[in-house]
């Protein structure tokens, strides 16, 4: 296949090109590296990905491609509220661009999606069937809203284009290429241990998570675009994630354990606006169209993260 990856410079999109050529599939990567980072894509470069510097919300180059697998957003909270007006229109108007392409051409299209989706849920765990509680006003809604008018979009487009579409919902994922000043709990929590700087949690840290590395994630990416579209054709909305759930203030006790450090040591701030109280996903569904579940647990995937956030940090 031809892949066109908006958004393959970033933390999962370099990943997931990686994974394409990997099957020896022919990768454009799209990216504005308005968050995503060339030192994520460089060596993907050399394996044969193309790259072209494209800003999704305007208008695209014609170009012929099998499938478009949009991971075009700014994905971490400090990013998207940075200039929340470009993360909306990159999630709105950049999804109405691509999926003009994809019914001009016949490509599948697949959107990442994010469980931001659910809101801070009423729901637990979350099923793709649940609506979600968000709020459409909030600090956090350029991002969680952005999303959802990107899924109605691609939705729409499959009912009245026939475009095959297909919704990936992704939960709190880790690992190396995140960018140490991400912003995220893992990337932080990594970042201030091994500078030994006490680790900031929000509110009393009882909040939850489900943390799902890398690969284990980019698999089930995969295995969703190679699928048939008749295997699909009910379930074109699927969450991806680890349904295993920690609180923050375990994830931060595992981190120090790994490190070989007695005691947490802990800086608490006020709890943000609008953040999720729990979060896990049911991935029943996953299971039984992809035949995919999570195999890396925290422990084991937390330690190639640590090593990737030394030599970032270290050098």
């Amino acid at each position: 296949m031809k892949v066109i990856v908006p958004g393959g410079a970033g933390f999962l999109g370099s990943h997931f090109v990686e994974r394409l050529l990997q099957e020896n599939h022919e990768v454009e990567i799209w990216d504005n590296f308005h968050s995503g980072r060339r030192q994520n894509i460089e060596p993907l470069l050399q394996k044969g990905a193309t790259l072209q510097t494209i800003d999704i919300r305007y208008p695209l180059p014609e170009v012929q491609a099998d499938a478009i697998v949009n991971m075009a957003c700014p994905a971490s909270p400090p990013h998207y509220q940075q200039d929340p007006i470009y993360t909306w229109e990159t999630s709105v108007l950049g999804t109405r661009n691509l999926l003009n392409l994809a019914k001009k051409n016949n490509m599948i299209f697949m959107q990442a999606s994010t469980s931001e989706v659910y809101g801070d849920p009423k729901e637990h765990p979350q099923k793709e069937s649940y609506w979600g509680h968000v709020n459409p006003v909030g600090i956090r809604s350029c991002y969680d809203e952005g999303k959802r008018a990107a899924e109605t979009l691609a939705m729409d487009y499959h009912r009245a284009c026939g475009v095959d579409v297909r919704i990936f919902r992704i939960f709190n994922t880790y690992g190396p290429n995140m960018h140490p000043d991400d912003g995220r709990v893992v990337s932080n929590f990594c970042v201030q241990a091994l500078r030994g700087k006490p680790l900031t949690i929000y509110g009393d840290g009882s909040q939850t998570r489900s943390f799902c590395y890398v690969t284990d994630l980019i698999e089930g990416i995969y295995l969703f675009l190679m699928s048939k579209s008749s295997v699909i054709q009910e379930n074109r909305v699927i969450n991806l994630g680890n349904p295993g759930e920690f609180t923050i203030k375990q994830l931060g006790e595992t981190i120090f354990e790994l490190l070989g450090k007695k005691e947490a040591n802990w800086e608490h701030l006020p709890l943000p606006s609008d953040d999720p109280a729990r979060r896990r996903p049911d991935i029943s569904l996953a299971k039984k169209i992809l035949n995919w579940e999570p195999r890396i647990s925290l422990k084991e995937g937390l330690k190639p993260t640590l090593d990737y956030f030394r030599k970032e940090i270290f050098g």
